[in-house]
């Protein structure tokens, strides 16, 4: 796997950086996950302002400009013969002393990582299973993607695959919150809900898309506090993120679910793969 790493393109074998990076020391470092669609990258502006957003917060200076990183992708994606990828774009610290000296960080370490696409049917059913592991808040307002993953890996522990399943969180308060890796929806009565920001999930970039691409369908769009009990007795679920797009539910726990015959579901579906193969 080849990588880019502050200027340089550089195998992933002989990536290096300081143990004394703070990223390393105190998880202070924030990353977006995408793919790219015949080169292109899908909502790259939402993913940009996502990241910024995360950095400005902790001072962070970022050194590259984001069409800088965009050339980065393409790049990454030639040296791949031209095929579309998986791209994480990570920014830590950088190198500090041990200790909360710093008051900003001006030299972060910043990476792309790419790696091939599964060959993954659009589609494909998943299963899904409560998690016992409750769902953590963010340190400070909306919840932001970065370094800070050790309750996500709780949650994975909780089950043999990712590949064929999702775990989801409640929160202490038994509000439903959001998958190991992705946002949840659901549907009842002809009516999508999706729990709140209030729940201190993270704002994912999909799950923007769809609630804006279901309220230009006519499909109502319900955001709020929600028990385990609203989505047992819902008809449709489906789960998003950047990398696996929309995946259909089949069966939570003991319920069973419409899964990828969900017509909410498979209208949402069509429209997203529509836009993302036109371009």
């Amino acid at each position: 796997m080849l990588c880019w790493i502050n200027g340089d393109y550089v195998a992933a074998q002989n990536l290096r950086i300081s143990p004394f990076d703070h990223g390393f020391l105190y998880g202070l470092g924030f990353f977006e996950t995408f793919r790219t669609y015949k080169g292109k990258v899908f909502c790259w502006e939402a993913h940009m302002e996502r990241l910024h957003t995360a950095l400005a917060q902790y001072r962070i200076y970022m050194p590259y400009t984001e069409n800088d990183l965009l050339k980065v992708v393409h790049q990454l994606n030639e040296y791949a013969d031209g095929q579309d990828g998986y791209f994480r774009v990570n920014v830590s610290a950088g190198e500090h002393s041990i200790g909360l000296q710093p008051t900003e960080y001006s030299q972060p370490n910043v990476i792309v990582f790419r790696k091939e696409l599964h060959d993954t049917p659009r589609g494909m059913e998943k299963t899904a299973q409560w998690l016992v592991t409750p769902r953590n808040t963010p340190e400070k307002g909306l919840r932001v993607k970065s370094h800070h993953y050790g309750n996500n890996v709780l949650g994975r522990f909780e089950m043999p695959s990712l590949a064929q399943q999702e775990g989801f969180f409640l929160t202490e308060g038994g509000f439903v919150a959001e998958g190991v890796t992705s946002n949840i929806f659901w549907v009842k009565d002809d009516i999508l809900y999706t729990p709140s920001l209030e729940t201190g999930i993270l704002p994912g970039i999909i799950r923007a898309w769809v609630i804006k691409r279901a309220q230009s369908l006519g499909i109502e769009v319900r955001e709020g506090l929600f028990a385990k009990e609203d989505i047992e007795r819902s008809a449709e679920c489906f789960i998003t993120n950047s990398v696996q797009e929309l995946v259909p539910i089949r069966q939570l726990e003991n319920k069973q679910l419409l899964g990828n015959k969900g017509l909410v579901y498979s209208c949402l579906h069509e429209a997203f793969v529509n836009e993302v193969e036109q371009g």
